[in-house]
């Protein structure tokens, strides 16, 4: 322990403490050590419950913002979890280089419900501003005339968002829509935002003649936003990700090597390589117990309290 620079622990409530691994027994040993607990919750009334992703998800107002009104729905990835892990990383990061000025180590805590409530913040804000409970993100209020799904010939799916007037010129001529494009009832955003009535069952008729593959084309043309309704399984074979080796070659735990996102980070233009692949359980455990100091007969028992597993 004494030549460990950070320790990262995410036990439940009380655990380590009553193993002898908490912050104040490693700090005792190695008064420089960044000691990371990622947690539920942060120390407060609700810091002794367990807690999972969909349940602060759900608790912190995420899920209620996410589906529409009466139907909470959590995100569709682990969103909390990967913030929680970011902000402990960012924290190890900050203490680190503060333990350059001070010579001293640092407890981070990092945890699930003060993360969703972070990302809940805006409409914390718009509430607070508005005195008006912010509505669901399906039901919000529109700030573009065009942010939809639009359905094609092929009975596939397109996001189209025409964010700026500039957009809106750029669309009708891309697309061939020369009456709309002298229609003064559609002239600005907000002209159009009020005709949305009329205007956009017009729309999806005009645009339900393309199919998928047309219909992205002749929006990239335009240069607008536009987005196919992709599934995980497809990014497989996403030539944007391909082209910009944004995936790379990693082994399951069964042994088949697939492609999984790289980091989504460059430094001077490098990737980040993969340090390495996902261990099997209690994968070196026996060699990580001893390379902090631990003899065999420690980790033999350790072994048949069931508390590790090699």
């Amino acid at each position: 322990m004494e030549h460990i620079d950070v320790v990262i622990e995410n036990f439940g409530p009380g655990t380590v403490e009553r193993l002898g691994i908490g912050y104040k027994a490693c700090s005792q040993v190695n008064p420089g050590v960044i000691y990371c607990a990622l947690k539920g919750f942060m120390p407060g009334p609700y810091e002794k419950r367990p807690a999972l992703d969909e349940v602060v998800q759900m608790m912190g107002g995420l899920a209620y913002m996410t589906g529409p009104s009466g139907r909470p729905l959590r995100a569709g990835a682990s969103v909390t979890d990967i913030m929680g892990g970011g902000f402990g990383a960012i924290g190890i990061l900050a203490a680190l280089y503060e333990r350059r000025l001070t010579g001293k180590g640092c407890l981070v805590q990092a945890s699930l419900f003060e993360s969703v409530a972070f990302m809940v913040g805006q409409h914390m804000a718009i509430a607070a501003i508005t005195g008006e409970p912010p509505p669901p993100m399906p039901e919000r209020g529109r700030a573009w005339a065009v942010y939809d799904l639009f359905e094609t010939a092929d009975d596939q799916f397109v996001f189209v968002g025409i964010t700026s007037d500039r957009h809106w010129v750029r669309f009708c001529e891309a697309f061939g829509f020369d009456d709309w494009a002298d229609d003064a009832r559609l002239a600005t955003n907000q002209d159009r935002i009020a005709a949305r009535q009329w205007f956009l069952p017009q729309l999806q008729k005009r645009l339900q003649t393309l199919t998928k593959d047309e219909l992205m084309r002749t929006a990239e043309k335009a240069g607008i936003p536009f987005a196919p309704v992709a599934r995980p399984q497809d990014l497989f074979a996403d030539p944007h990700l391909n082209a910009a080796d944004a995936l790379v070659p990693t082994r399951l735990p069964a042994g088949s090597m697939e492609k999984l996102p790289r980091l989504p980070l460059r430094l001077d233009g490098r990737v980040l390589e993969l340090r390495c692949h996902p261990p099997a359980i209690g994968n070196a455990t026996k060699e990580l117990l001893k390379s902090i100091g631990l003899n065999d007969t420690e980790i033999l028992d350790l072994l048949k309290e069931k508390t590790v597993q090699a």
